[in-house]
């Protein structure tokens, strides 16, 4: 299997970390992809019409994109750990926390390209300020919650991870770990994992 990836990106993270946890990394070849977000290579748009990464090339079938897809994929294929609940509301638990946090992660990133990709004058104060409620609104929501997270790794808490990770990575001014004791406490229990250790961005 092929896994274009991009190691900044919180999508790709949460791919690569299923990967680890299901015992399946040693299978793919990682390609890191230097496409910009408007700029997709053509090695990639070979696979992906989108042009976006995480792109997986499994070897017997076409590719699979989007990270929840690539991430199911890889459970259904694990070697090693599931982290897709099958039944009950396990299932449902996780399911429901992963669009919680994939959610935080996309209000995360439309914040990031507004500043990075749009100039002053494109710059919405208005499109800030509601994709900031969302973050903090999900941040309220995780941490509300967090001391019932399951003790065993899920999709969900993977998501998670991966969320507060990019948090930490591109906003590390925001001062979410001081609003947010508990959830920060569990992230940082969580960031030990040597699947999260290896997928770290780049400072």
């Amino acid at each position: 299997m092929k896994l274009f990836y991009a190691a900044t990106s919180p999508y790709a993270r949460k791919v690569r970390v299923v990967a680890i946890e299901t015992g399946l990394a040693g299978r793919i070849e990682e390609i890191a992809d230097p496409a910009k977000v408007f700029e997709p290579t053509t090695a990639l748009l070979e696979h992906n019409p989108l042009g976006k990464v995480p792109t997986l090339v499994p070897d017997d079938r076409p590719a699979l994109f989007d990270s929840r897809v690539i991430c199911e994929y890889l459970d259904a294929n694990a070697v090693g750990a599931r982290l897709f609940p099958a039944i009950g509301q396990a299932r449902w638990d996780a399911l429901g926390l992963q669009a919680l946090a994939d959610g935080l992660t996309d209000a995360a990133m439309l914040l990031r390209y507004e500043n990075l990709l749009r100039t002053d004058e494109q710059q919405s104060d208005e499109w800030r300020a509601a994709q900031h409620r969302k973050v903090v609104a999900a941040l309220h929501r995780l941490e509300a919650g967090c001391h019932a997270f399951p003790e065993q790794v899920t999709i969900g808490t993977v998501a998670v991870g991966c969320a507060l990770g990019y948090l930490d990575f591109r906003f590390g001014d925001m001062g979410w770990r001081k609003r947010h004791a508990l959830l920060a406490a569990w992230f940082d229990r969580f960031a030990e994992r040597p699947s999260m250790k290896a997928t770290m961005p780049p400072l």
